[in-house]
């Protein structure tokens, strides 16, 4: 028989979205349940670019200083070379925000760390190895859902189920909600070349005709991306690893003495772009954020960002409803209201840079010619304050509105977090 709980919000899937989402909420008093089917964190070429709008919300929980003594790289400056002209596309360092500077850290860290922050509240709950399987459905509203689990199935009972599984979400697909999809011309391998002392220190672009090549510095490793065209991996592997080792070579001559480090294919794992949102993000007793909602590009690096940003507006919004015990339609859709401008205006920014610079590049056979705009942020460095506001803080950004619980105002069902069936 499977084992039955209940509980206020229940979670599904444990990346940025979900687990920020988890902590807020118990933060402010509500039992969650937060889901994840691997049993770690640990997953190569995960997205850790933190931007300051994300530790922004760190510096308003109150666990910025903790959280920034875990390892990471701080980037004021973002670089690129289009061609022979070489620029500064972002700059990080004007931003009116605590934290003028991209860091990178690992996801793992941090999500370790927001799961250490949401276990000091008594409502938070988190079971890694439950992989959400189905719906449960009463009367057209979603009510809860099944998992399995190392223990066996699991059935959880909730005013909300959140799904915040990413882009491949068995939540949305169990619900049936519309996806559109809006494509992309590019895929990206993935992986690694260590890095020396003397290499630079912020991340690069090169775009020459015909190859894009993204370099991310992780201290004692380059995190490197080689855009490609989409569906075009087939071919480049017929050409063989030694013409691809060249290549990146040509890209970057200072790292030409590292590319043997890819003695074969196996470390170079291919990353499928896609660009969708859900049309509605929500059906009685459902809501979806993050990559559930909006899988987005990774132009700019705003991905864990936005989903961020989604948890933060739902915890915010729904928070009084699930002390409640009941969320209705209309609550949902006020998510969906608050969310849905910033992320079309990202993709739509995204989309233009995909389908005007990076298919004019994939596609280019002779010299590259900067574009104008590139020619301005390379003359005039205040505009590089322009993109850097749009990668940094976003569309819309939002702030810590749920209040701090204590356990004084929660009866003794919510203290102990879950309800037994």
């Amino acid at each position: 028989m499977p084992e039955g709980i209940s509980v206020q919000c229940c979670i599904a899937g444990g990346g940025p979205a979900g687990m920020m989402l988890g902590l807020l909420l118990a933060r402010a008093g509500v039992s969650v349940l937060v889901l994840e089917k691997h049993s770690d964190f640990i997953r190569d070429f995960r997205g850790d670019t933190l931007h300051p709008s994300t530790l922004k919300i760190m510096h308003e929980l109150g666990v910025l200083e903790r959280f920034l003594q875990l390892p990471h790289q701080k980037v004021t400056r973002i670089n690129a070379r289009f061609g022979d002209l070489e620029f500064t596309v972002a700059d990080f360092s004007h931003l009116p925000t605590q934290c003028p500077y991209v860091a990178f850290m690992p996801q793992w860290d941090f999500l370790n760390f927001l799961v250490e922050v949401g276990s000091q509240h008594p409502t938070f709950q988190v079971r890694m190895s439950a992989e959400v399987t189905d719906l449960i459905e009463d009367g057209g509203s979603v009510v809860g859902l099944c998992a399995e689990t190392p223990n066996g199935p699991l059935e959880v009972r909730t005013a909300l189920v959140v799904g915040a599984d990413g882009r491949h979400s068995i939540v949305r697909k169990r619900a049936g909600l519309s996806v559109e999809e809006f494509g992309a011309p590019m895929d990206v391998l993935w992986f690694r070349l260590s890095r020396k002392a003397e290499d630079p220190v912020d991340p690069m672009g090169q775009f020459d005709a015909g190859r894009i090549f993204i370099m991310l510095n992780r201290g004692d490793y380059w995190q490197c991306g080689f855009v490609i065209a989409k569906g075009s991996l087939g071919e480049i592997r017929a050409t063989g690893l030694a013409l691809f080792r060249e290549s990146v070579a040509k890209l970057v001559p200072f790292a030409a003495d590292r590319v043997h480090e890819l003695h074969d294919w196996e470390p170079i794992k291919l990353l499928t772009v896609q660009v969708d949102r859900l049309r509605q993000w929500y059906r009685p007793g459902l809501l979806c954020i993050g990559d559930a909602a909006h899988a987005m590009s990774p132009v700019g690096g705003v991905g864990i960002n936005l989903a961020i940003q989604d948890a933060v507006a739902t915890a915010n919004l729904l928070w009084q409803p699930l002390r409640g015990g009941r969320v209705t339609e209309t609550d949902l859709a006020k998510v969906q209201a608050r969310r849905a401008w910033p992320t079309e205006v990202t993709q739509r920014a995204q989309l233009i840079v995909q389908n005007r610079v990076i298919r004019h590049v994939l596609n280019r056979k002779v010299r590259l010619t900067p574009p104008y705009a590139l020619r301005l942020l390379a003359r005039f460095p205040f505009l590089r304050r322009i993109p850097a506001r749009m990668i940094g803080l976003g569309v819309r950004p939002e702030h810590v509105q749920t209040p701090l619980c204590t356990q004084a105002y929660l009866s003794p069902e919510r203290r102990s977090g879950t309800l037994a069936l």
